[in-house]
């Protein structure tokens, strides 16, 4: 059974606490074995890359076949079931129109003293998308990764998955020739995030790495951080709902699951103002776990993760929201936008009765990649902004220099940084 709370019991705060620093996911230090492989792929490039896919995936490689060719890429589309294909190139439209509202736009000005200043925007010049593989791949990431990398403008997008025994889903290669990746590699694991970090023969390096994995992939990752960009390291998925009575019990209970079922480690959270609707929902999820294909691993997110909240009335539920800073909330109550504006730290929020959250998952339109385990205080989801960085600009004109420049004399030569003086001075004409 998940854990029930009341905000109106004593010890509520306590056990409240109790839940978010509940550590969800199993404590394995891979961080040596990981180190060991980057070091290798470091020095020993393909070589490396080919003997751990053997290893891990059973997929022997060369560094001819380590890449998808353009025709099985080109080809994967007839594989794949029509209405599916039909529904990610719809999903793909519309993540694609929703990040091209997020581009920033260049800006130069010049001061009341005749300074120029400004800033660009450009993307990097290439990025690695991590995909996890095998015929469970979540293609839909390929998509919530990708346009976005290519709506930023990045020339050259990479794909790297595992292949375990040689096995693909088609869907992925669809969905990286519908979001227009440029390179497609059937490596995956700790040893392909070290390909794309570090570059072999074969593979050139590429600016950041993006996308999700498992704990070999997010402790290689940290460890290239420096070497390139990353996005985040993910967490298990979760999901905050808050609803009121007047919300379908059923609705809730599917809702709550859609990220149970993700992994065992994955957190379900009902904060209500309703007692009896409270246990109507567990009711329904006790119900609906019967008959899910993935009962076993929902059955133990929610039994050792879930928790139900109630409070004394809905708009209490906000600050436990910010407390949480969940990775996805839903607002299935009567006034949604209201609520939305008392909530700070979210991933992403669902707006109204008819908004679950796994419609963000797939065709909404934002990126489903998104901050989790609290960071949500100080990330924000996956977006165009990601791939790209800005440029400050500065043209100073003799008046510029003349106006601004013994300002910046005087404070260099507070710090005793006589050169940093010098440059500024030489060109007031002083000594």
């Amino acid at each position: 059974m998940p854990i029930k709370l009341s905000a109106r019991d004593a010890n509520f705060a306590g056990a409240f606490a109790a839940l978010l620093a509940k550590s969800r996911e199993e404590q394995s230090n891979v961080d040596g074995a990981v180190a060991e492989i980057l070091k290798e792929v470091k020095a020993k490039g393909d070589t490396a890359v080919i003997s751990y896919t053997a290893k891990f995936d059973r997929q022997q490689l060369t560094p001819a076949t380590l890449a998808f060719s353009k025709a099985e890429i080109a080809g994967a589309a007839a594989q794949c079931d029509a209405k599916t294909l039909a529904a990610l190139k719809d999903a793909a439209q519309r993540i694609r129109d929703y990040h091209l509202r997020q581009l920033p736009k260049d800006e130069f000005f010049t001061d009341k003293q005749g300074v120029g200043l400004g800033w660009r925007w450009t993307s990097v010049s290439s990025a690695g998308l991590y995909v996890p593989g095998g015929t469970a791949a979540l293609f839909s990431s390929v998509l919530m990764n990708a346009i976005p990398a290519k709506v930023a403008g990045v020339p050259r997008l990479v794909v790297t998955m595992p292949t375990p025994d040689g096995k693909t889903n088609p869907l992925t290669l669809a969905a990286c020739a519908v979001s227009g990746v440029d390179e497609v590699y059937r490596v995956g694991g700790a040893q392909a995030v070290g390909m794309l970090a570090y570059g072999t023969a074969t593979v050139r390096a590429v600016d950041k790495i993006v996308g999700p994995g498992n704990a070999y992939v997010a402790s290689a990752k940290k460890q290239v951080f420096g070497t390139v960009g990353i996005d985040m390291i993910a967490g298990p998925s979760e999901i905050t709902v808050v609803s009121d009575a007047a919300s379908n019990p059923d609705w809730i209970a599917a809702d709550l699951l859609s990220q149970a079922e993700h992994d065992p480690s994955s957190q379900s959270i009902l904060i209500t103002d309703d007692d009896g609707f409270a246990d109507r929902v567990m009711a329904a999820v006790d119900r609906q776990l019967t008959t899910l294909p993935r009962r076993e691993t929902a059955t133990a997110s929610w039994r050792n993760n879930g928790a139900v909240i109630v409070v004394a009335k809905i708009d209490d539920a906000a600050a436990l929201v910010d407390q949480i800073a969940p990775e996805h909330v839903e607002l299935a109550v009567a006034e949604p936008r209201v609520l939305m504006n008392k909530i700070r730290h979210a991933g992403a929020i669902f707006l109204g009765r008819h908004t679950p959250e796994a419609v963000g998952d797939y065709i909404a339109g934002p990126s489903h990649v998104l901050p989790t385990s609290g960071t949500a205080r100080f990330a924000s989801g996956l977006g165009v902004l990601d791939f790209m960085k800005r440029s400050s600009i500065i043209d100073c004109s003799g008046p510029g220099i003349a106006a601004i420049g013994p300002g910046a004399v005087a404070m260099a030569e507070a710090e005793v940084l006589d050169a940093h003086a010098a440059s500024v001075a030489l060109r007031l004409k002083k000594p």
